[in-house]
């Protein structure tokens, strides 16, 4: 299984690319998404978060006021350190989603984690993938976008990880300072490393993988059990040459040999995403 890490800055297009992938059928596994989810009323995250900021960021529905946490945190450096709290449910909600996408079998998976190396959840990622723009293309979009001044847009850029830091962390990176239309010819060429067949570690770190070292264990205990038939006509007659028939270790050799031929004669598809 290869989990690809992305990630980018507040209005770097990070969404856009997230949901290209969606679109060439490449399940995401959303981390605003999960992060909501952990806001929602009376859940556990929803408690703590409300305990250390206070009544005054919820809507009139009881519901988190996402935009006046989001200022409150943007503009205090000690308080963003509070959202540490949503950590743990917003990181067992992603092992979930993955474990999920796991068992039906997808073989790549994109987390869309906007603090991926602030999280310390890149390690667990390759490739990671940025998607970067300049400093000056990055306020701009951002103050178009939501209308706000460029002094709040620069506190929000200022708050996260800088894209240049993020940048040189990357394994791939997706300029988008350009035009939509060269966003979709590099992410074009993106999309192919993404998708290239699966090393040997990511194949038995899939759903498939797991099945086939499974099949291989069955198959090699059937075998052990046929063995004897076997090894009257072939095994044995190479273990006697030994100069002893170690008939306990021809059952396993030939086990071994029809579990390894599985292996091989699947491995072509298996190792497709």
């Amino acid at each position: 299984m290869r989990l690809v890490g992305l990630t980018g800055g507040i209005s770097s297009g990070k969404s856009t690319v997230s949901s290209m992938f969606k679109h060439n059928h490449i399940p995401v596994v959303d981390a605003d998404i999960i992060a909501r989810d952990a806001l929602k009323k009376n859940s556990g995250g929803y408690k703590k978060v409300v305990a250390a900021f206070g009544p005054d960021i919820l809507q009139d529905d009881g519901q988190v006021d996402r935009l006046k946490l989001g200022r409150i945190v943007f503009s205090d450096a000690s308080k963003r350190q509070l959202l540490n709290l949503l950590a743990p449910y917003i990181s067992s909600g992603i092992f979930l989603e993955i474990l999920k996408l796991w068992l039906k079998g997808h073989k790549v998976i994109i987390l869309d984690i906007p603090l991926l190396f602030e999280a310390k959840m890149d390690k667990w990622t390759k490739p990671i993938v940025v998607v970067w723009v300049d400093p000056e293309t990055q306020l701009r979009r951002l103050m178009e976008r939501d209308n706000s001044t460029e002094e709040d847009a620069r506190n929000r850029i200022n708050a996260q990880m800088s894209l240049d830091l993020k940048k040189s962390q990357a394994d791939i990176v997706i300029d988008n300072t350009g035009s939509r239309q060269d966003l979709q010819e590099r992410f074009s060429e993106v999309l192919s490393q993404v998708k290239r067949p699966l090393t040997w570690t990511e194949f038995w770190l899939s759903r498939d993988g797991a099945l086939t070292a499974l099949l291989g264990v069955i198959i090699g205990l059937l075998g052990s059990h046929q063995a004897e038939e076997i090894s009257l006509t072939v095994v044995e007659k190479y273990f006697s040459s030994l100069g002893s028939i170690n008939l306990l270790a021809a059952d396993y050799f030939v086990g071994l040999i029809l579990a390894l031929a599985v292996v091989v004669h699947f491995h072509v598809w298996l190792l497709k995403p």
